[in-house]
């Protein structure tokens, strides 16, 4: 594999690795906005600016785009998080330039008012779809308690609120502000030419406007709070916990992946047999969520109502146990395993190797290739872990709980 890195006039940023073994070509345009960049009055825009994108623009209207995405028989499709709006697709290499001018034209659309006006309701609906799902509705409300009064607190899709009275004129705005060039990180991965690559982001981005937003990276300091969400008609209880954890620039984040798979992936991890195997939970589960200058370690509990508080009890003394006598040798090697093997297996297809290469040029400003993540995760020792456990210890600064509980005591 090969690395290129070029920089248009305006500031976007090219990176790209080629393979010429690769069947296949992804390619991405990585926006650095998301929630976190919203204001109140705004918040969701992000999200919402990302379905208007396939609305089309003065050349192609929303059919086009969808029809001629499968025409090429190109996978395509967007995402919106906390940090980063994504742009993508995957194609056969002799459909790059068609598809490539699709893709460009999804940063620069239209936002004609009337499509606005239908795809407002389809946010409403999208909306009101998660919010019967208990364990969305956790996540959001636990990242809104923990986040409180710092911007990782906003909710990624807005509120019902703030999208109905979101306007045309403010999401034009918001599109002219933050989607200039030096916001955006254009990544290609599998089997092209870097400079067709380059020739065709001259051809349809080197008119984007320059430019770029500043983004405030402060870390939260969690006061600590429990909120119960009581639900009569729920079955089972749903439980998010988040505490600190290590941010995505710190260099203890590949241990944090780590010990998380050890004690909390959704198969063979500590909590899966003590609770999931043993049928005392649906699911028992530890995430870690890394951001620009916070982390997150996220536990997820869902099970019956009167199993709860035992449950809660038994994580606690589990997480206690860790951090004061941490994981044994075995258990660290099986996840260096899992890790590397994740690491191999996502890393045969350009599209599993496109959001590590643009993840890491945005957050880290580097190019990391499959060999360097496997000596990453190669190196991370006991005495990575112990640090790790030191600094930023499993918890439960912030608790959040839906179903039919009224209390957790």
């Amino acid at each position: 594999m090969e690395f290129f890195r070029t920089q248009l006039d305006n500031g976007l940023e090219i990176i790209a690795e080629l393979n010429t073994a690769a069947q296949s070509v992804a390619a991405g345009f990585f926006v650095r906005t998301g929630a976190r960049d919203e204001t109140e009055d705004v918040s969701g825009v992000s999200h919402f600016l990302e379905h208007m994108a396939f609305k089309g623009n003065e050349q192609l209207t929303a059919d086009d785009v969808n029809r001629m995405f499968d025409e090429l028989g190109a996978h395509y499709n967007a995402s919106t998080s906390e940090e980063i709006t994504l742009y993508y697709a995957a194609m056969l290499p002799e459909y790059l330039s068609e598809t490539f001018r699709l893709l460009a034209a999804l940063i620069q659309p239209s936002l004609r008012k009337e499509d606005f006006d239908v795809e407002k309701n389809v946010i409403l609906e999208e909306i009101g779809m998660y919010a019967d799902q208990p364990g969305f509705t956790a996540y959001e409300k636990s990242m809104a308690e923990h986040f409180i009064g710092h911007p990782l607190g906003r909710p990624i899709l807005g509120s019902t609120e703030s999208i109905t009275a979101l306007s045309v004129e403010q999401m034009r705005a918001w599109h002219n502000r933050q989607y200039c060039a030096g916001n955006i990180t254009l990544a290609v991965a599998g089997n092209v030419d870097h400079s067709s690559v380059v020739d065709l982001a001259r051809e349809y981005c080197s008119a984007w406007p320059a430019g770029a937003t500043d983004r405030p990276i402060d870390e939260a300091r969690p006061a600590g709070s429990v909120s119960i969400v009581t639900k009569e008609s729920g079955v089972q209880q749903h439980v998010m916990q988040l505490t600190a954890a290590p941010s995505a620039t710190n260099e203890l984040r590949y241990a944090a992946q780590l010990l998380s798979g050890i004690v909390g992936d959704d198969s063979g991890s500590r909590l899966f047999w003590e609770f999931v195997d043993p049928g005392h939970a649906e699911a028992a589960e530890l995430g870690f969520n890394e951001y620009e200058g916070n982390g997150t370690w996220l536990t997820y509990l869902s099970c019956h109502p009167e199993q709860t508080r035992d449950n809660l009890q038994r994580i606690a003394a589990l997480y206690d146990d860790v951090n004061r006598n941490g994981i044994t040798e075995a258990e660290l090697q099986q996840a260096r395993n899992k890790a590397a093997a994740r690491v191999v297996l996502r890393s045969e297809r350009p599209m599993g190797r496109l959001s590590s290469l643009g993840g890491n040029w945005l957050y880290l400003g580097e190019y990391r290739s499959v060999e360097d993540d496997l000596r990453e995760i190669e190196r991370i020792s006991m005495d990575d872990i112990r640090r790790l456990r030191s600094d930023y210890p499993l918890g439960s600064t912030t608790t959040v709980t839906i179903g039919p509980l009224s209390s957790l005591k």
